[in-house]
């Protein structure tokens, strides 16, 4: 009885079955190469108990100050479900406020609380230190062009 790859192969062309080495596919090696990413992100800001999807909806406010949950899911690139757990979680942690929004007082907005505030503020060091971890089997020249084509890609 053959293995339950050598069935899968027989079955696709020859051509395709040939060329397909899971190693060499891109959809594979960006699986892996966010493994690696967010296991260096979870040892290195372990002690702040925060996801990578809660830490980058925190570095954004941080960034941009005040937004919409909307807005701030569009900007951290998370999907509505994602961003308002995220924004439940980060609230009941302290690190979020809900704010009335000036300009239109049927919405709220979000905003770092000062213990947010202080939080990214305090963690800013170590997150750059994720990204040099991340790319440390790169030279400085490898680094700009994967950081180049990666943006490209997303």
């Amino acid at each position: 009885m053959s293995s339950l790859s050598e069935q899968s192969r027989s079955e696709m062309p020859p051509a395709a079955a040939a060329s397909f080495i899971l190693d060499d596919q891109v959809q594979h090696l960006l699986r892996r190469a966010h493994q690696r990413a967010s296991a260096i992100f979870l040892s290195v800001l372990a002690d702040a108990q925060l996801t990578p999807t809660q830490f980058f909806a925190l570095a954004r406010l941080y960034e941009t100050g005040k937004l919409s949950q909307n807005r701030l899911g569009r900007l951290a690139a998370m999907d509505p479900a994602t961003i308002q757990g995220v924004i439940r979680r980060l609230q009941e942690r302290g690190f979020i406020e809900r704010l009335p929004d000036p300009n239109d007082r049927r919405r709220m907005v979000l905003s770092l609380s000062p213990l947010g505030q202080e939080t990214v503020a305090a963690l800013l060091a170590d997150a750059q230190s994720i990204g040099e971890e991340i790319l440390s089997p790169l030279d400085a020249e490898q680094r700009r062009t994967f950081l180049s084509l990666l943006k490209k890609l997303v």
